[in-house]
This record gives structure tokens, C-alpha cells and sequence, in this order.
């Protein structure tokens, strides 16, 4: 196998353009005979590049004027902590919605700053399945409802949207950003870090509507304050630049791709074509109820531990990287984001069934 292909869950593969083109200004950012990553973030270039990528990300993602970007550090951990800190209000308490580890364990660091009720939304069985997800005759209790629409350890995704009334919903969108279109007027807040589909890890977005800043409880540290990234431009600190900048290619490069409409299509074929093979495959199964299986993680298992490992091994050997599954489930885990050309994805299959018919 000439390429490698790295489907790791992040940080993942980035789009090989833009690798090249960073490699190529390394140096010589803008005619600078510097690198960016020398550049104060307030210089005139820097703050044209800034500018440029909130346009560009407004465009690909359709977003409406009255949301704000932040580009902040922290990952989507430190949102876990930011958020109750900055939207608990006269109610006092958040409802949190269970599909799995993230969305848990963001509910488990909330309950630090407010309450939290925390709602499984997972049906009992041995498929993982999301249960409906109206929530208008409960949701007014909260200040705000949280989900993880990609869990990506366990490959389950929520393509709809849940009803919530007019309570603050609230996405952590880490390993689903970009990878399909979405109407962000449903969402007060929208949070991702960026290691997934919008460059490297160090950098994590934000997007928030304009009326939630300047909410925050008078003990939220500045870094953590919504209000203050917005009034400094998310530049209280220096801000990680090299990754702001690699983010801004991607922007750019998914542009010319066509926008998240033609990305959705790719991601689309990629996902049906693998899930495909594991459908007639008695050796391999997923365990994801097809409504809800992820675009973008997709999970699947031999059954047996020791053979699981050879799997990877030998994957790895033929420069399928990362393929091993998360501590917490095992098994075997394809993270086949934007950047992962559907080239990969056939390499992918072809190894599966050299691998079957040598292993049954």
C-alpha cells in the first residue's frame, strides 16, 4: 500500500493541501521572511487573517449575524466548565441529555458550578438507539439543555435536532462540525473543539448567540467569561496562532471543495460504503441502530479480543493508522472525517476482507 491512511479519532488527518501550503509559508508567512506563528497576533496581518476567517466560517457554516465566533483554548473540556458558568441563571439548573461517554462526562463536570438532571436517551437493548427527543414539556425548567450530537467512542450519532421549546440548546459539535449542514438559529450555543474537521488540537470554537453574552456569574474567571473573549476578540491571552492559522486554511480549502453541502455528500458516500460492507459481513458487526450511526466514527468488532488486536496490528502494518477502538469499548473505530479521502475508506474495506477470509 503506497499511502497511509490515518483514522485516528483525534487529533485527525488534516486535508494534505493545506498541510502543503503551511509547509510551503512556514518560513515566509506573507512576504514577512517570518513564520506566523513569530507575528504578534495584533499586527495588521494577523488581525486581516482573523477577520477573514470569521468571514469565511460565517459562509461555510451559514451563520447568522447575531452569533458570535470565538476562537478560544481550553478544548471542548474547558466548555464543559464555561458553559453552567456563563448560562446558569434564575433557574438554577441544567438538563443534560446521556447517548454516551462525552455528553456524561460533560454532565459530570456541570454538577461542579450548578444542578444537573441528567436524561438517558439511549433505549435499552443490545442495538444503541436514540430515544425521542422531544423535550418541550420539560425543557422550561432549565436554563439551558446540553447534547453531544457525536458521541465518538461508541459511533452513535443525532441527526435531529431535539426539541426543546424556547429553553438555550446547547451542542458539543467536537466530531461533527462542518461534516454536514445544520441550522444554527436552533442553537444558543455551539462548541467544538478543533482537532477533528477544523485543523489542529489547541484551538476550540464557540458559537454563540449574541443575546447569551454577558450572563456570566460574577466568580467566572476572565479566560472563561464569554463576555470578555468577545470584547477582546478572543485575544485576552495570546491566543494559540499557528493553529488560528492552520484553521483559516481549512476554512479556505473546504470553500473551494464547495462548501459543507458538497463535504455532507462525500461524508455521505464514505459512511454508506463502509457501513455497507459491514451489513452483509458475518465476521464484523456494528452495534449502532442505522438511524443513528455516525458519519463520522464508524465502530465495529470481530467479537474476539485477541482477534480485534491482531486486526489492528496487521492494519497498522499495511498503513491503516489508528484504527484501534477507545479504552472504554474496545473493538475497532474508523474516524473517517472531512479529510479523509474515500480512497482510504476502499483501502479500508480491502484490508477487512483480506483479513476475513484469512481469519475465518
Amino acid at each position: 500500500m503506497n499511502s497511509v491512511f490515518n483514522f485516528s479519532a483525534g487529533p485527525a488527518m488534516m486535508p494534505k493541501a493545506v498541510l502543503e501550503q503551511a509547509q510551503q509559508e512556514l518560513l515566509n508567512w506573507q512576504d514577512q521572511q517570518t513564520s506566523v506563528m513569530e507575528i504578534s497576533h495584533r499586527s495588521k496581518l494577523f488581525m486581516e487573517l482573523v477577520t477573514q476567517a470569521d468571514k469565511d466560517f460565517r459562509q461555510l457554516y451559514n451563520i447568522p449575524d447575531n452569533y458570535k465566533i470565538l476562537f478560544l483554548q481550553g478544548g471542548a473540556r474547558g466548555q464543559f466548565s464555561a458553559i453552567p458558568m456563563n448560562l446558569i441563571g434564575e433557574k438554577g439548573k441544567a438538563l443534560y441529555l446521556n447517548s454516551g461517554h462525552w455528553s456524561a462526562t460533560a454532565a459530570k463536570e456541570a454538577r461542579l458550578f450548578c444542578d444537573v438532571d441528567e436524561l438517558n436517551i439511549l433505549e435499552d437493548g443490545d442495538t444503541l438507539k436514540i430515544k425521542s427527543l422531544d423535550f418541550t414539556g420539560i425543557a422550561d425548567q432549565y436554563d439551558y439543555v446540553h447534547y453531544c450530537p457525536n458521541e465518538t467512542i461508541s459511533g452513535v450519532e443525532i441527526f435531529d435536532v431535539p426539541e426543546v421549546g424556547n429553553t438555550v440548546l446547547v451542542a458539543d459539535m467536537s466530531s461533527t462540525i462542518l461534516s454536514r449542514q445544520i441550522d444554527i438559529s436552533k442553537f444558543g450555543i455551539i462548541y467544538a473543539g478543533a482537532q477533528k474537521n477544523l485543523g489542529p488540537a489547541g484551538i476550540t470554537i464557540v458559537i454563540i448567540r449574541e443575546d447569551l453574552i454577558g450572563r456570566a456569574r460574577k466568580a467566572t474567571p476572565s479566560i472563561w467569561n464569554y463576555e470578555t473573549q468577545a470584547k477582546s476578540d478572543s485575544m485576552i491571552n495570546t491566543p494559540p496562532t499557528f493553529a488560528w492559522y492552520l484553521c483559516s486554511l481549512v476554512f479556505k480549502y473546504l470553500l473551494k471543495q464547495g462548501g459543507v453541502k458538497a463535504i455532507e455528500k462525500v461524508n455521505q458516500a464514505k459512511a454508506k460504503l463502509l457501513y455497507d460492507y459491514l451489513d452483509q459481513s458475518d465476521f464484523y458487526r456494528n452495534t449502532v441502530a442505522k438511524e443513528n450511526r455516525s458519519l463520522m466514527n464508524v465502530t465495529f468488532t470481530t467479537g474476539n479480543d485477541e482477534l480485534n488486536a491482531k486486526f489492528v496490528a496487521e492494519a497498522t502494518a499495511c498503513g491503516l493508522q489508528a484504527l484501534k477502538g477507545h479504552k472504554v469499548l474496545g473493538g475497532m473505530r474508523a474516524s473517517i472525517y472531512n479529510a479523509m479521502p474515500i480512497e482510504g475508506v476502499k483501502a479500508l474495506i480491502a484490508f477487512m476482507q483480506k483479513f476475513e477470509q484469512d481469519n475465518k
